[in-house]
């Protein structure tokens, strides 16, 4: 009983830290540490003791992959565009660590499903808005919804 209570308020916990991360990212196009490093730790707790949505092993393998494939990205893009004088860079460092704690979160599967549908999403969004700034935060949160729902369905 006490387990499902302490589960119960972690997740809470998580959504808490997602809507604050998503708003902060829309308004302010940052993604502060004070609500990313919380939904961290809570997903570090999740997966260690409860072993959801997936193992702890497959949630480290898909933080690595996930902070490292978007630290390359990032590093890309700025490659790119380091003649522009852009204010932001197009990838900062709150999207890298939120793509390593979506993969804490999600694993290696449902990290590729949620960066795909954000990415999509994120790019229509901008496409119908005429924009080139797209908040990241609110789309790939959205996704990984969308990556654990399927999960629970799917694997």
């Amino acid at each position: 009983m006490i387990y499902s209570v302490i589960f119960a308020s972690l997740v809470l916990g998580a959504v808490v830290c997602a809507i604050q991360i998503c708003r902060a990212d829309f308004r302010r196009r940052i993604i502060p540490d004070a609500w990313l490093f919380p939904l961290m730790l809570i997903g570090l707790v999740i997966t260690a003791f409860w072993g959801w949505p997936v193992s702890i092993t497959d949630g480290a393998v898909g933080a690595t992959i996930g902070y490292a494939m978007t630290a390359g990205v990032g590093a890309l893009f700025t490659w790119v565009r380091r003649h522009h004088h852009d204010k932001y860079p197009p990838v900062g460092m709150g999207d890298i660590k939120l793509m390593g704690v979506g993969g804490l979160w999600l694993g290696t599967s449902g990290l590729a499903m949620a960066t795909i549908i954000a990415c999509a999403a994120g790019a229509i969004w901008a496409w119908r808005r005429n924009t080139h700034y797209i908040p990241f935060a609110p789309f790939f949160i959205g996704g990984a919804i969308i990556a654990l729902i399927g999960m629970g369905f799917l694997l």
